[in-house]
């Protein structure tokens, strides 16, 4: 039941970090408040909206690719930008004079997690 409740979980995330992704590419002034942010103009809303898109649609297609396919090496996908995007959160804060974003290092940390626990769960029913 546990196992279920999991995967169930890591799969919202998916269809919400795709959805945060695919926000940045047809609306990105709905998704830049979602992430404290608002839309840059000219090369800079290009990187903008070209990266953010990338690391959100990424994370939530390998998300939902792993669990529906089953194949849980496509998790560390997920989790690890997440995961990544976590620590450079508090490198930006600790080296560069940032505002520490603790709810947002805390909820990407918590995925992070779950992500590698779905991973585990679908490795070991393998």
């Amino acid at each position: 039941m546990l196992d279920k409740i999991i995967k169930i979980v890591a799969g919202l995330l998916g269809v919400m970090l795709l959805g945060i992704g695919l926000c940045w590419l047809f609306v990105p002034t709905v998704a830049a408040p979602l992430i404290g942010m608002v839309v840059l103009q000219g090369v800079a809303a290009s990187s903008q909206i070209g990266d953010l898109g990338a690391f959100f649609i990424v994370a939530g297609a390998f998300a939902l690719w792993g669990l529906g396919t089953g194949n849980a090496t496509l998790l560390y996908t997920p989790a690890a930008l997440v995961g990544a995007a976590a620590v450079l959160r508090i490198v930006a804060w600790w080296a560069h004079g940032a505002d520490l974003a603790a709810q947002m290092i805390v909820l990407e940390l918590v995925m992070c997690r779950l992500f590698l626990m779905a991973r585990k769960r679908i490795a070991e029913n393998a």
